[in-house]
């Protein structure tokens, strides 16, 4: 029976997205398909190969496989109107792959102030010596920066919410903005995934995951994609096979298998870390929650309009203290580990200093910040740890 899987919900595209019948011949996931050498028939069929589009068609295993097609096709089938999707190694790979598609020597970027560190160090560093320039701008500018846009500006890359300080952009005001122009836009929507906001339906250009967090969900695999917009994929794929980029099978097949569980997974990261933010938000020690679901977040208003619900990842600072007081807090967690990376099974906790990672925006803050990954513990467990932590912190800070 034929179905028109574009009508179905989220949660049940998650599920069946991907699962072509000629990829898995009546076998549930997908297999791995290992190769490097594709062998063909003979010199005509190699001759007319390598003159077709390669795309979803075997030719030499860095052009992929069924295993890295099928995540890669149901990544395409979350983000209505999408074109397709690449994977990459790493969300930094993923983004630098986006970037350098869009952009060239004399261009100018437009960045978003709260983006990744190492979107920023891609920026400052490998595009700058492309001869590539790139202006920061404030996260909450909206439909203002028009006013940032120049004769040479060629792309807009946003991050919403925004990283360590979670600020949510205008994505509508600002594609509308850079449409009216001719200026292609890019988003890491890493946070919230195409569950809770699909980023094409916005008019976003090139959307950017990294993967290693809520797609494969149990910290095991480094892994990125790019999925396009309409008419957009053709320069992706092109730059992406000029670059060598490549993903292994075992390691799409792992964010395959993490995929089919993502949408239950995230609901409960998400309702934890509501529960926890909304808790902290009434301790003494906590002068601030930055969380976006929470009215004192800035762009609030526009998460309530934009997003489908929250996500596990957020941020809190405290009220005054010092880095030892703030160390004691962390340190003594039991059920918060103490690491880089976030969207596992595990929570952890990090502290943060945003004011070393902004060029143009500074927001002063009590005292100093704390970065939580909820994980998919018990939130009551988790909320008896932070109790714990906070009277450590308040014993240090005296």
């Amino acid at each position: 029976m034929s179905h028109d899987s574009r009508s179905d919900k989220p949660a049940t595209q998650v599920v069946q997205a991907g699962r072509r019948p000629e990829w898995t011949a009546g076998i549930v996931n997908p297999p791995v398909w290992r190769a490097s050498t594709i062998l063909y028939d003979s010199v005509a069929h190699l001759r007319d190969s390598a003159g077709r589009d390669t795309h979803h068609r075997l030719f030499y295993g860095r052009r992929g496989t069924p295993t890295q097609w099928s995540l890669a096709d149901a990544l395409t089938e979350l983000e209505p109107g999408a074109e397709g999707t690449f994977l990459y190694p790493s969300g930094v790979a993923a983004i630098a792959a986006a970037l350098l598609a869009i952009l060239s020597r004399g261009d100018e970027l437009l960045l978003v102030d709260s983006a990744y560190d190492p979107t920023r160090g891609l920026a400052t560093g490998l595009l700058k010596r492309f001869g590539i320039t790139t202006r920061f701008y404030d996260p909450m500018i909206g439909a203002g920066i028009a006013d940032l846009i120049g004769p040479n500006t060629r792309a807009i890359f946003m991050e919403s919410p925004g990283s360590l300080t979670f600020e949510v952009q205008d994505i509508l005001a600002i594609v509308a903005v850079a449409k009216a122009h001719g200026i292609a836009t890019l988003l890491d929507n890493t946070w919230a995934t195409p569950l809770l906001l699909p980023a094409i339906a916005f008019g976003i250009d090139y959307t950017i995951l990294a993967c290693t967090k809520y797609i494969v969900g149990h910290s095991d695999v480094m892994l990125g994609s790019v999925t396009a917009g309409p008419d957009r994929f053709a320069a992706l794929r092109d730059t992406s096979f000029q670059l060598g980029q490549h993903v292994s099978p075992d390691d799409a097949w792992l964010g395959s298998r993490g995929l089919r569980t993502m949408a239950i997974r995230l609901k409960q990261h998400g309702e934890s870390a509501l529960k926890i933010a909304h808790w902290l938000n009434g301790r003494p020690e906590v002068a601030t929650v930055l969380h976006p679901a929470l009215p004192d977040c800035p762009g609030h208003d526009v998460f309530v309009r934009d997003f489908r619900g929250p996500a596990g990842l957020f941020s809190f600072v405290l009220n005054g203290g010092d880095e030892a007081a703030r160390a004691a807090l962390i340190d003594g967690l039991a059920h918060f580990g103490i690491g880089y990376s976030w969207g596992g099974y595990e929570s952890l906790a990090i502290p943060v200093d945003p004011h070393r990672h902004r060029s143009v925006t500074r927001r002063d803050q009590a005292g100093p910040m704390i970065r939580l990954q909820i994980g998919l513990e018990d939130a009551d467990d988790l909320i008896a740890d932070l109790d714990r932590g906070l009277a450590r912190f308040a014993a240090a800070r005296g």
